[in-house]
């Protein structure tokens, strides 16, 4: 199978699933690759241009729609007292270039004992999980238009 059509999560009819590719964060950031589906069936992704695969996507073929699904990595969950402590924590995260993600009130990041101690210096609390991550994309990443008023 091949694909060149990404289809957004919620926008394409479920019913013409055909099959699932399971893809950590690194794999769901593509321009090209070949894939596994869960199904055992080999599924070349030829897009025109990187693309950040979402949770829920579904990648257009021939034969239908394979859905994309996140797949669980050791992550962080970091919490804290306060959402001063919280942000505090979000800009030294973000000082260092880490991807994060926001869950409520609680900041999620890939599993890094250097990192976690740091955190714990700054007065957060973290805990080990395992579960998809789909981070931030940054501010340079495209998906906002600038079609509205600045004043």
């Amino acid at each position: 199978m091949r694909t060149g059509h990404v289809l957004s999560a919620g926008q394409w009819d479920a019913a013409r699933e055909v099959d699932r590719v399971l893809l950590d964060f690194d794999h769901r950031h593509r321009r090209r690759i070949a894939l596994q589906t869960e199904g055992g069936r080999e599924l070349l992704l030829d897009l025109p241009h990187t693309a950040r695969l979402r949770h829920g996507d579904g990648l257009e073929t021939e034969d239908g729609i394979v859905r994309v699904c996140a797949r669980a990595e050791e992550l962080v969950e970091i919490h804290a007292h306060s959402d001063g402590e919280l942000a505090r924590i979000a800009w030294h995260l973000g000082n260092r270039h880490l991807p994060v993600q926001f869950i409520g009130a609680c900041i999620r990041i890939r599993t890094d004992h250097v990192i976690e101690d740091m955190v714990a210096l700054l007065g957060g609390h973290v805990a080990r999980i395992e579960a998809p991550f789909d981070p931030e994309a940054g501010a340079y990443a495209g998906g906002h238009s600038h079609a509205h008023d600045h004043d």
